[in-house]
């Protein structure tokens, strides 16, 4: 794989690249072509080994599905009860967005706001945003916003704690279980399903790919 010593700035994977097929490394600065690359190989940085780009011919698919599949499963976590205990007779059942209300209920409506912002409101945007966006990609359709909701998109989802917060509930329960019968509900298997299509949405998304074809797409449109 070629490589170029000429500098480069670091926000490269987070804008258009300077020339397709040409990426920076996000750690070390140091600029590779990447233009041979075919389905299914990747790029690491030669100098610090950092990650370059995956390329995935079915990746906006992908980013579809695992998409709508996480909007799904949401849906279904903040319906049904997420977890209930029971202890000395006394049994509390409660549901997702009850652990938010419970924070404000309780004289914290920042941390309620936070929470609720963390794991159900930024999550569900980014989620949507990834559809939008693959949907236009796979119907070939380059529209002027694309270009700023693209960079929110990627932006936001460094806010998104999903698998934070599902590991955290998972480290309560260890300790929970020794005080109180816990019942793990429908909501909390549907809130892991929705982390792990979260997760795998986010990541068929390569940066470089993506910018890379949506030039392309607005070349296109400008010429037409």
């Amino acid at each position: 794989m070629g490589r170029m010593n000429a500098p480069a700035h670091k926000e490269t994977l987070l804008t258009v690249p300077v020339a397709p097929g040409m990426v920076a490394c996000p750690s070390c600065d140091l600029l590779f072509d990447v233009g041979a690359l075919r389905h299914g190989e990747k790029a690491n940085c030669s100098r610090c080994g950092g990650f370059l780009t995956r390329v995935r011919d079915d990746g906006f698919e992908k980013v579809q599905s695992y998409a709508i599949s996480g909007l799904v499963c949401l849906a279904i976590a903040c319906v049904f009860p997420f977890l209930s205990f029971e202890s000395a007779g006394l049994e509390s059942v409660m549901t997702l967005p009850q652990t938010v209300q419970q924070l404000y209920d309780q004289g914290r409506p920042d941390l309620a706001l936070l929470v609720a912002a963390f794991i159900i409101v930024i999550p569900t945007a980014v989620l949507v945003l990834l559809l939008a966006l693959s949907n236009c990609m796979i119907r070939q359709t380059y529209y002027g916003w694309m270009p700023l909701v693209t960079r929110l998109l990627f932006h936001m989802q460094n806010w998104a704690m999903v698998e934070v917060f599902f590991i955290g509930v998972l480290v309560s329960l260890v300790k929970i279980a020794h005080m109180a019968t816990v019942v793990i509900g429908i909501s909390f298997w549907g809130y892991g399903a929705f982390a792990l299509c979260f997760i795998s949405a986010a990541s068929n998304l390569d940066r470089l790919q993506y910018w890379n074809e949506l030039e392309r797409l607005r070349k296109l449109n400008h010429a037409g």
